[in-house]
């Protein structure tokens, strides 16, 4: 084995390790598998956690302690949809919290879990998708008559990923929503080999949904790079010869 071919060295400094995690089965979840009009349902507002998923979060806090990644995660951050917060306290925060309305700091030995905007699910038309009110304020973001593009969830993505490297931590969680974690994997794929960016954004499918990336309350890990400082020349960092993202297939199954 040629192992020059395999290691490259980078500053600490300049990487960071993402765990990202899909929210436990929520009931927007079980009633889109037996009919997707009823995800238009106003009694679907905000999607709380089922019954199932609660039990596929306290399996995965179980499995986040037993491994032993919760002593080295300094940062949670949270779509703020419900279902989102529920998975977030539930997994990382306070035993128990598993209604997301802890405080913004768990407790002691947990770390600080944040609701960021930028990460939500796909903005519009269904009401399981818009969330409730949040100091005050409502859901200015969620539009009843027009389902958010592609094209602009991408766009979103770009920004939460440029935001995400301002943060002074290094290890991080991100707890969102299958299409946006989707997204996000394509970003970190777009200068990988074929073979990492293949593994990277691996999908399956659901016969109600169609093809989707993480299923519910699964978690995947990555280690991250930025490159922006680095000479673009170097055989070291050239993506000719190296993946922008080395993946560490921590899955959790649930």
């Amino acid at each position: 084995m040629n192992t020059t071919a395999a290691q490259f060295p980078y500053p600490w400094q300049r990487c960071k390790i993402v765990h990202l995690v899909r929210h436990g089965q929520a009931m927007h979840n079980v009633e889109g598998d037996k009919n997707r009009e009823a995800l238009l349902s106003p009694h679907l507002f905000d999607a709380q956690l089922s019954p199932l998923g609660l039990q596929q979060v306290d399996k995965l806090r179980k499995d986040v302690h037993a491994s032993g990644i919760l002593k080295r995660i300094e940062l949670v951050i949270t779509s703020p949809l419900y279902r989102t917060m529920q998975t977030a306290f539930g997994v990382f925060g306070n035993p128990g919290s598993h209604d997301g309305k802890s405080s913004a700091t768990s407790a002691v030995n947990c770390p600080q879990i944040m609701a960021v905007e930028l990460c939500r699910d796909r903005l519009g038309v269904r009401p399981c998708d818009m969330r409730r009110r949040m100091d005050d304020e409502d859901d200015s973001m969620w539009n009843p008559d027009v389902r958010e593009p592609e094209e602009e969830i991408a766009a979103r993505m770009v920004l939460f990923m440029k935001w995400l490297w301002t943060r002074p931590e290094q290890e991080i969680v991100i707890v969102s929503h299958g299409i946006i974690l989707q997204h996000i994997l394509y970003i970190l794929g777009n200068d990988c080999h074929q073979t990492v960016r293949t593994d990277l954004c691996k999908r399956f499918l659901n016969p109600a949904w169609g093809f989707f990336s993480f299923d519910n309350c699964e978690l995947r890990s990555v280690v991250i790079v930025d490159k922006s400082l680095m000479g673009a020349d170097s055989q070291v960092c050239s993506p000719r010869h190296v993946a922008k993202e080395k993946v560490l297939r921590e899955q959790v199954s649930n």
